[in-house]
C-alpha cells in the first residue's frame, strides 16, 4: 500500500504496473501471478508516458526535432494526448472491470499518508463528476487522472458495496482473509514533494492535518503535522492480522532530477548544494532568477533537513510499532555522490553490477574499475556514440524511478526481508529487470538532443502554442501534486 513509489509510477504514468518494485519482490518469492495488480496497460498509461511519446515522435520524425517539423509533430503529440484524456475519462469504453476483491498492491499515486485512511473511491467518483474534464489546447491530459487511478485501485468493479472503502479498509479486508504476512506501507513522499513539484514551500496548518487530498493548502507538512498522520495510520495497520511490516525511509526530495541545480556564476563547481533550483527543461546559461520559478539553497537545505527529521520519525514509530525500516534514503543519497560527496556505502548490489556487465545492451557502462556509468542524473546519451552517458536510476518525468530504479528498491525490501526470516524461492532477477528497463537497454534517440527534445515538450515556441498551449511537462508536475494552485 502506499503512493506512486509502490505503484511504479514512472515516465511521467503509471502503465507497468508488473515492474513496480513489490511485483518484483512477488516474482522472486514465486507467487507471480497470485500477486494481483491493477493494469494501466491501456493507451500506453495514465496520465501521460513521456518515454512512449518520444518512441513515437522518433518513429514518425526520425531523430531530431528541428524548426521545420516541429510544428506538425506538436500536431501529432496534440492528436495522441487527445486520444489518451479521451480513453481515461471513458468516453472510448468504460472503465469498469470485473476485480471483486481487492488488489494486493493498493497504491495510488499522489497520495499522501492521510489519503490512504480518507480517500474512497465514491469521493472520487464525485470529484470526477463535480469536476468535469475539459477539452482545450489547455488541457492536454486526462482531467482527474489521479481521481480515476485510484477508483481503479480502490474499486475498480465500481460494486456499491465497496465504494466507501478506503485504501486501509481493503487492506484489512486481505488481513482478515486469512492474514498477511508481509505488508509494505509505502508512503509519506507526498507530504513534502510538492515543494519540488512547485517550488514553492507553503508550511501545513492545523486545518490541512487528516483533511482530504483536495482541501490540502500546504507543499510541506510540519514534522510534528507529519508524525500525527503516520501515528495514527501506523496505529490502524497495527491493529491488522499482519506478520512484518515494512516501511521506508524518506529520500532526500533535492536528490532527484526533477529540478536541476544550478550556480550563480553558472559553473559545474564541486559536490554539494547549488544555489539555485529550476526546472530540469531550463538550462544553465538561460535560467534567469528573476524570470524563472527556483528554490535558492537555504530552501533545498531545509527541505532535506525536513526530511530527516521525517526519517527520524519514521524510525521511533517502526520502533514502538515493530515494524521494519528499509533505509531507502541512504541508499539514493549514496548514488548521488555528485551532490552530496562520496558516501561510504556502495548503492548496487554486486549481482546488479554482474547482469549490467554481462547484458550485450549495457555491459559498457560498467568501466574497468568494475564500477557503472549509472547515475541519479537525468539520462544523457554520449553526443558521438548515442549511448548512455549517465542517468538511468531516475526515468523520464524527472521524479520518479526507472525500472533499474525500482530494482535497486526491490532489492533493498528484499534484504530486509530476508533479515526477518522470509524466504525467497529464487534470487533476484536483475536479469529481468535490466532487459525490461527499455530506457537504458534501448534509449530513445531523441535523447541524443535532450535540450531540444524537453525545449519541445516544454512548448517554448509561439508557434507550437498554437496546438498546445500550456507546457506538458509542467501540467505533468502539476498533476503530481494539485495543490496549492500557483
Amino acid at each position: 500500500m502506499g503512493d506512486s513509489m509502490a505503484q511504479g509510477f514512472k515516465n511521467g504514468g503509471i502503465y507497468r504496473t508488473d515492474l513496480s518494485f513489490p511485483a518484483l519482490i512477488a516474482r522472486s518469492m514465486g507467487i507471480i501471478p497470485g500477486f494481483q495488480i491493477p493494469s494501466f496497460s491501456a493507451q500506453a498509461g495514465i496520465p501521460i508516458n513521456i518515454e512512449i511519446l518520444v518512441r513515437s515522435l522518433a518513429e514518425k520524425y526520425g531523430n531530431e526535432l528541428s524548426l521545420g517539423n516541429s510544428v506538425s509533430a506538436a500536431r501529432e503529440l496534440y492528436r495522441t494526448l487527445r486520444r489518451i484524456k479521451s480513453y481515461w475519462e471513458g468516453h472510448l469504453k468504460s472503465l469498469k472491470i470485473e476485480q471483486h476483491t481487492p488488489f494486493h498492491n493498493q497504491a495510488v499515486w499522489g497520495l499522501s499518508i492521510s489519503d490512504t485512511m480518507l480517500m474512497t473511491e465514491k469521493y472520487c467518483r464525485e470529484h470526477i463528476l463535480n469536476y468535469k474534464p475539459k477539452y482545450s489546447v489547455f488541457n492536454v491530459l486526462p482531467d482527474n487522472a489521479m481521481y480515476t487511478t485510484a477508483r481503479l485501485v480502490l474499486n475498480p468493479a465500481f460494486n456499491p458495496l465497496m465504494e466507501n472503502n478506503s485504501m486501509t479498509d481493503n487492506i484489512r479486508l486481505l488481513s482478515d482473509d486469512g492474514g498477511i504476512e508481509n505488508l509494505i506501507v509505502c508512503i509519506g513522499h507526498n507530504n513534502i514533494v510538492g515543494a519540488v513539484t512547485r517550488l514553492a514551500i507553503i508550511m501545513s496548518e492545523e486545518s490541512d492535518v487528516n483533511t482530504i487530498y483536495e482541501n490540502r493548502k500546504c507543499t510541506v507538512f510540519r514534522p510534528d503535522h507529519f508524525k500525527r498522520e503516520l501515528e495514527a495510520l501506523y496505529v490502524c495497520i497495527s491493529k491488522m492480522n499482519t506478520k512484518h511490516v515494512y516501511v521506508p525511509t524518506i529520500p532526500y526530495v533535492t536528490i532527484p532530477p526533477a529540478i536541476r541545480g544550478i550556480h550563480a556564476d553558472k559553473t559545474r563547481k564541486g559536490p554539494g548544494y547549488f544555489d539555485y533550483y529550476t526546472r530540469f527543461w531550463i538550462w544553465d546559461e538561460d535560467f534567469d532568477p528573476e524570470k524563472h520559478p527556483h528554490l535558492t539553497k537555504d530552501q533545498a537545505i531545509f527541505l532535506d533537513q525536513v526530511v530527516d527529521r521525517y526519517n527520524e520519525i519514521i524510525r521511533s514509530l517502526a520502533y514502538k510499532f515493530d515494524f521494519c525500516v528499509v533505509p531507502v534514503h541512504k541508499y539514493v543519497a549514496a548514488a548521488a555522490r555528485r551532490r552530496l560527496g562520496n558516501i561510504e556505502l556502495q548503492p548496487y548490489p554486486p549481482a546488479f553490477l554482474d547482469a549490467l556487465k554481462k547484458n550485450p545492451k549495457t555491459g559498457y557502462m560498467i568501466n574497468d574499475q568494475g564500477l557503472p556509468k549509472i547515475s541519479t542524473d537525468y539520462l544523457r546519451l554520449d553526443n558521438e556514440t548515442g549511448l548512455i552517458d549517465r542517468g538511468g536510476i531516475f526515468s523520464l518525468d524527472g521524479l520518479h524511478p526507472s525500472t533499474i530504479g525500482y530494482g535497486l528498491i526491490a532489492n533493498m525490501y528484499q534484504n530486509s526481508m530476508v533479515k526477518r526470516g522470509v524466504k525467497f524461492d529464487k534470487p533476484f532477477d536483475w536479469d529481468y529487470v535490466i532487459e525490461n528497463d527499455t530506457l537504458v537497454t534501448d534509449p530513445p534517440p531523441l535523447l541524443h538532443n535532450l535540450r531540444l527534445l524537453l525545449r519541445f515538450l516544454a512548448m517554448g515556441r509561439q508557434e507550437r502554442l498554437t496546438f498546445l498551449g500550456k507546457n506538458v511537462l509542467e501540467l505533468l508536475l502539476e498533476s503530481f501534486s494539485p495543490r496549492p494552485n500557483i
